[in-house]
């Protein structure tokens, strides 16, 4: 049951959301031109308040806090959404095969699942970021993946197991199609709006922890993104002497992106539970799958 982008981007929530998501992006993108210069370089004096010299004052080593904003959104955005990308193909593709291979494969894949699944994470994270000493957007990147696959995971497993064995794809199994065509022909299509869901969630969560990590001293000084903004701000004791702007203002860039993403999430939300949905563009749009997909299985 796949969809369209057209119903989802008629929901008000969904439009705004991308347009928060894509507005920051092109900022990122674009950060040679929208704040040009260097972002490490001592442009004014220490916590310098917000102003029309910079809008968005300096920090206690008399950087330019707009300056470090718009950069430091391309190492935060960038590690986030390629992270998220990462972690959903990964619990994807393990969900896909415990649930429709089963047996011994699925039993041994499950117990994989269960067992990063009952580490606890953020521990889990901070101990590998420890060992790692100090790490770049990579290692953060690859440390965030490889210990946040399980729930999506779980969840494409469990729609699988119920998807194998409905009418379509039995008569696909009884035609003699290869098992890969079953799996991504017939029935990951059906998961379009569980994958969607577990992405925007993993970059969601990919966001935050790196942000965690890095205010937590395991990133790269060197490198500026959200996290180590608020890492500095915080050494610096931005809030004890009453420079707000230090802290808030990369703050606010994380809060922004995770209202995007929440938007988004709403919507995909709405699509995957009937109890939420609402709305006549999806309310057109869901009958005239239901519609689509009686014609498609009594065709077959």
């Amino acid at each position: 049951m796949g969809f369209t982008l057209r119903p989802i981007l008629r929901q008000k929530k969904a439009l705004a959301g991308l347009v928060i998501i894509v507005a920051l992006w092109l900022m990122a993108l674009f950060a040679p031109i929208v704040a040009p210069g260097e972002p490490g370089a001592r442009v004014g004096r220490s916590h310098q308040p917000p102003s029309i010299e910079h809008v968005m004052g300096t920090t206690k080593m008399g950087r330019d806090v707009y300056r470090q904003f718009v950069w430091g959104a391309r190492s935060s955005l960038s590690v986030g959404f390629a992270t998220g990308i990462a972690i959903t193909v990964l619990g994807t593709a393990i969900g896909l095969i415990a649930g429709y291979a089963g047996g011994r494969t699925d039993a041994v894949l499950d117990l994989a699942t269960n067992a990063v699944l009952v580490v606890p994470n953020m521990p889990l994270l901070i101990l590998l970021a420890s060992f790692a000493g100090t790490v770049g957007p990579m290692t953060i990147m690859a440390i965030i993946a490889l210990t946040s696959w399980p729930w999506g995971a779980r969840m494409t497993r469990s729609q699988t197991m119920a998807l194998r064995n409905r009418d379509f794809v039995t008569a696909s199994k009884m035609i003699g199609e290869p098992a890969w065509r079953i799996i991504f022909v017939e029935i990951l299509p059906n998961l379009t709006t569980l994958i969607g869901i577990n992405l925007v969630g993993s970059i969601i969560y990919a966001i935050v922890a790196q942000t965690t990590l890095e205010y937590l001293g395991f990133g790269d000084p060197l490198k500026v993104s959200w996290g180590t903004m608020l890492y500095n701000a915080q050494n610096s004791s931005a809030i004890m002497v009453g420079a707000w702007w230090d802290i808030g203002v990369p703050a606010l860039g994380i809060a922004l992106t995770g209202l995007g993403l929440a938007l988004l999430n709403f919507t995909f939300d709405e699509i995957a539970n009937p109890q939420l949905r609402s709305g006549p563009a999806l309310t057109r749009w869901f009958r005239l799958t239901r519609a689509r997909n009686r014609e498609l299985e009594l065709g077959r």
